[in-house]
C-alpha cells in the first residue's frame, strides 16, 4: 500500500512492519546495484563471446584476464549494494566473492599460463575460482526468488551445473559451450531488464531491515565466566 499527502511530500509506503519511506540514497544505492551487475554482464558476454566465436586464440585468452577483473569488480560493487533481508546471507555471499578474487589473483600471478587457460586445463582451480560464481549464482536466485525472472530461473541451476561439470569432467566440450553461450546472453537479458525495472522493488520493503535491526539490538548478549 502506498500514500501521500501532497505531492512535495515523500510517498509513504505501507510494509509489514510499519511504514517507511524511500530516500534518495536507497534510490542511489539501487542504481549502482545494477551498474555493477551491468558492467559484470557486459564484461562476462564479451569474453564468452570472444572465446566462443573467435577460439583460445592468444589474443582472445590475454584479453579474458582483463575481462574477469572488470566483471569480479563489477559484482564486487553489486554485493556492496544489494538489499538482502538475511544479513548472514548477504555477508556470505560477499565472502565467496573474496575468497573466489582471492584465488583468482593467486592463480593469476603463479601461473605462467593465461588465467582461462589455466581454469580450463586443471578443473580444481574451480574449488577457489568457483566462488565468485557461487556469490553470482546467489544473485540470480534471490532475483528468481523475488522477482520470478525467467533468466535467473534457467541460470541459478546453469551456473553450478557446467562448474560442476568441469570441475567433474561429465559434461562434453560442446555441452560446455552452448551452457557459456546461454549464460552470457541470459546474463546481459538479466542485466538490461534490471535497467528499466522500477526502482522500489529492488530496494524492498525497509520496515522488514528495521525490524530485523531491532530485534538484533534486544537479542542478549552472551557472557561468558
Amino acid at each position: 500500500m502506498v500514500s501521500t499527502s501532497s505531492q512535495s511530500e515523500p510517498i509513504i509506503y505501507e510494509g509489514q512492519f510499519g511504514e517507511f519511506t524511500i530516500t534518495d540514497r536507497d534510490r542511489q544505492d539501487v542504481k549502482i546495484y545494477r551498474g555493477g551487475l551491468f558492467v559484470a554482464a557486459v564484461a562476462f558476454a564479451l569474453g564468452s563471446f570472444l572465446l566462443l566465436f573467435w577460439g583460445p586464440t592468444p589474443l582472445v585468452l590475454a584479453s579474458l584476464t582483463p575481462l574477469f577483473a572488470l566483471f569480479s569488480c563489477g559484482l564486487a560493487v553489486s554485493l556492496l549494494k544489494i538489499h538482502i533481508y538475511l544479513v548472514p546471507l548477504h555477508r556470505l555471499l560477499q565472502l565467496f566473492l573474496l575468497v573466489g578474487t582471492i584465488a583468482a589473483l593467486v592463480l593469476a600471478v603463479q601461473s605462467n599460463e593465461p588465467l582461462a587457460l589455466f581454469v580450463y586445463r586443471h578443473p580444481l582451480s574451480i574449488l577457489g575460482i568457483g566462488f565468485t560464481f557461487a556469490a553470482l549464482t546467489g544473485i540470480y536466485f534471490k532475483e528468481a526468488f523475488c522477482f520470478n525472472r525467467l533468466e535467473t530461473k534457467v541460470l541459478t541451476p546453469l551456473v553450478p551445473l557446467l562448474l560442476l561439470g568441469h570441475l567433474f569432467g561429465f559434461l562434453p566440450l560442446a555441452t560446455k559451450q552452448i551452457f557459456m553461450g546461454v549464460w552470457g546472453v541470459l546474463f546481459l537479458v538479466f542485466a538490461l531488464r534490471k535497467v528499466i525495472q522500477p526502482i522500489p522493488p529492488d530496494i524492498g520493503d525497509k520496515s522488514v531491515f528495521a525490524y530485523l535491526k531491532e530485534q538484533k539490538k534486544r537479542t542478549p548478549q552472551t557472557t561468558s565466566g
